[in-house]
């Protein structure tokens, strides 16, 4: 006998033994209320698994947009940094028979204004004269040595910088002790 009538063989077996098993009736639960019960259970942890997986999901989206809306208004003001440089520039090269013109207090009042409005959406200004030269907020530009500030301090601020939290907007442009 070859193996493929073998195979062929135990499948009819197979087949007839099935056929002649009686089909069994549906089993009708001893309990049917504990039946149900236990059913109502089963959806019931499910509804809830469901329902905390959405509060989860809200969650994560409300957090996603206030992020969303932080980044955005962050992004707006420090657009706003150039303009802030430019009236600091003016402010410094006011001539000095213009120094209590009323139109020089307006514009800077302006400018404290702009600080202002900064400071009230967590935006620091960083302005690191003599701290330690740290890359991460400070952009070095220059060296010089020095006998006054120690070697690898900030000896002055070229540009300030601005930063919101741990986040660094831009980098202050700074001149390092050597």
């Amino acid at each position: 006998m070859k193996p493929e009538d073998k195979t062929t063989v135990a499948n009819d077996e197979a087949a007839q033994a099935a056929e002649a098993t009686p089909p069994q009736p549906d089993s009708v639960p001893e309990n049917p209320v504990a039946a149900l019960e236990q059913k109502v259970n089963e959806y019931m942890i499910g509804w809830q698994r469901e329902r905390a997986d959405f509060n989860n999901y809200k969650k994560r989206a409300e957090a996603a947009i206030r992020e969303s809306q932080t980044n955005g208004a962050i992004d707006t003001l420090t657009s706003l940094i150039p303009v802030i440089d430019d009236l600091e520039r003016a402010m410094a090269h006011i001539p000095p028979e213009l120094a209590e013109n009323p139109w020089v207090n307006g514009v800077g009042g302006i400018h404290r204004k702009f600080l202002k409005i900064l400071e009230e959406r967590g935006i620091s200004v960083v302005d690191p004269v003599g701290q330690p030269f740290q890359p991460a907020i400070h952009e070095a530009v220059m060296s010089e040595a020095s006998t006054e500030v120690e070697s690898g301090h900030v000896i002055a601020t070229l540009q300030k910088g601005y930063s919101y939290g741990d986040r660094t907007l831009r980098p202050a442009l700074v001149k390092v002790a050597q």
